[in-house]
């Protein structure tokens, strides 16, 4: 089912699928930091007021579709899951603390376009069953 926004005077229905990596492709995304993760990220959306439709966490990226408003960029909400995620992280787990940043700076975006929501949807949430 598709997800519109109602605000004082935007209706809207814009759904981000994003895929980010850490560095070099590492696969530091697993156990208690890839619980920490899901966390921080959940706290940022909350305090944005972006909706989480779907998230998988792979140990060397991570798949992110969001609900947002158009005042939000897709560049904007990468600085600030990106910031925010690497600076605590890297804070918290001190075999993350020697890298001068724990993502990329690139990333890949898609809005809901060609292909429904909800086939997005389903396909992030099966990139963790795929083994």
């Amino acid at each position: 089912m598709e997800q519109y926004r109602c605000t004082k005077t935007i209706v809207s229905l814009i759904n981000y699928h994003f895929v980010f990596c850490p560095r070099y492709r590492r696969k530091v995304l697993v156990g208690e930091v890839e619980i920490r993760f899901k966390q921080l990220v959940q706290q940022i959306c909350k305090e944005n007021d972006w909706r989480i439709l779907a998230m998988e966490v792979m140990p060397d990226h991570c798949h992110l579709f969001l609900n947002c408003l158009p005042t939000d960029s897709p560049s904007a909400i990468m600085a600030k899951v990106k910031g925010v995620t690497s600076r605590i992280l890297r804070q918290e787990f001190k075999h993350l603390a020697h890298l001068p940043s724990l993502w990329t700076r690139s990333f890949f975006v898609s809005t809901a376009g060609n292909v429904s929501s909800e086939t997005i949807k389903r396909y992030v949430e099966a990139q963790k069953k795929r083994g």
